[in-house]
This record gives C-alpha cells, structure tokens and sequence, in this order.
C-alpha cells in the first residue's frame, strides 16, 4: 500500500507511477477512462518482453506484441510513427530483445507529455490522494 507521501511523488514521475502496483492501476483507470489504455498495455508488454530469455518466447512474445499492438487494424494499435512500425515490420521474423525499444521509448514520450499531466489532474489521481491523506490522518488523530 502506498501513504500520502507516496502518492504526492507520483507526480514527480511518470516511472513512480509504473513502478507502483497502486499507481499503476489507477493510471490505467484513467487511461481506459480516454480510451488510450494501449499505451501503458504496450509499454507493459514490452518490458515483461525485455526480461525473456528463452530463444523461443522471444519470437512468440515479439509475435504476439506485433499482432497486438503494431500490425495494421491490431485490436490494440498504438499511434507510432511508419518508419518505426516498418522497421518493426521488417525485423519481426527475427526479433531480439531491443526490437520494440524504439515504439516503446516514443509511447513512453507520448504518455509522459500527454497523458499523464491530464492524469495528475484528474479525479482518479485527486481522489487516491485524497484516500492517502484521510488515512493518514486517522492514523495520527485516532483521538478524533
């Protein structure tokens, strides 16, 4: 569970907010709230992809993030680039560990500048914060 503290520095970062299971459930509700969900689905899958090892799950991940996310009419497109998504295209048959780091660094840029500021001020964001700090003051005036 996150404190108030915690909360508060979510908006400092957008990593503070990935790396936190509670953060990251409620970005993820904000984000399905604008229909962009996608984006933070894509980053995910990409780094569960970076820590593959087995040779034969690389290209049954990459196969399955590509039909996902990069392919034309993917149920879960995401809005990058034709180069970037031609590069991916070209590379697929044989991919390595890096082959969605482009995409991924670009959705990352995207959330950072676009969704997540719209995040911070939200209600999702203002009502976990609000949790966090009527919490916290239960527990120090327990009194009252």
């Amino acid at each position: 569970r996150s404190n108030a503290g915690e909360t508060m520095a979510w908006s400092e970062s957008m990593d503070t907010v990935l790396a936190n299971k509670e953060g990251l459930a409620a970005f993820r509700t904000f984000l399905k709230s604008e229909f962009s969900e996608e984006n933070v689905e894509f980053w995910l899958a990409c780094e569960d992809f970076k820590k593959t090892r087995s040779s034969t799950k690389i290209a049954s991940k990459a196969q399955k993030i590509y039909s996902d996310f990069i392919q034309a009419d993917a149920p879960k497109e995401i809005n990058i680039d034709f180069h970037t998504k031609n590069d991916i295209s070209q590379n697929i048959s044989e991919p390595t560990l890096s082959c969605f780091d482009t995409a991924q660094s670009s959705i990352y840029s995207l959330m950072a500048k676009d969704c997540f500021p719209r995040f911070l001020r939200s209600d999702v964001y203002k009502e976990l914060v609000q949790k966090h700090q009527d919490k916290n003051q239960r527990r120090w005036l327990p009194f009252l």
